[in-house]
């Protein structure tokens, strides 16, 4: 499977193949928002695919990234576990309940809560 643009929710969706290339850098974040100019507002990212370094926020990956995305209006979603990030960092867990409150960046456990994230932000 790749990267396919979806219908959920009434939001066009990038949904992201987690087997696909690993997001390690801000210009494979800017790749796939170029990934949605026909009509994509949102990307849904396997936290699988975000190099390990993203969860370590003192790299300052996960805010260049996340601000790539805020930037330009695409929202992003990183969908799937990641309980062992969490649980090492309490910076990590501030980010992630504050990211959830907001509009942008969401952090969440699979495609349906996406799906009801979307549902009810519209």
């Amino acid at each position: 499977m790749s990267d396919t643009l979806q219908e959920r929710s009434g939001a066009q969706v990038l949904v992201c193949d987690p087997s696909g290339p690993p997001v390690t850098t801000e210009q494979d974040a800017l790749d796939l928002i170029g990934a949605t100019y026909f009509g994509g507002d949102t990307v849904a990212v396997p936290a699988q695919r975000l190099d390990e370094r993203f969860f370590t926020l003192e790299t300052g990956l996960a805010g260049a990234i996340m601000q790539k995305f805020t930037s330009y209006g695409v929202r992003l979603a990183i969908i799937g576990d990641i309980t062992p990030h969490l649980a090492a960092s309490s910076a990590l867990r501030a980010l992630v309940r504050e990211s959830n409150r907001a509009r942008h960046v969401w952090f969440l456990p699979d495609l349906d809560a996406l799906d009801e994230r979307l549902q009810a932000s519209r």
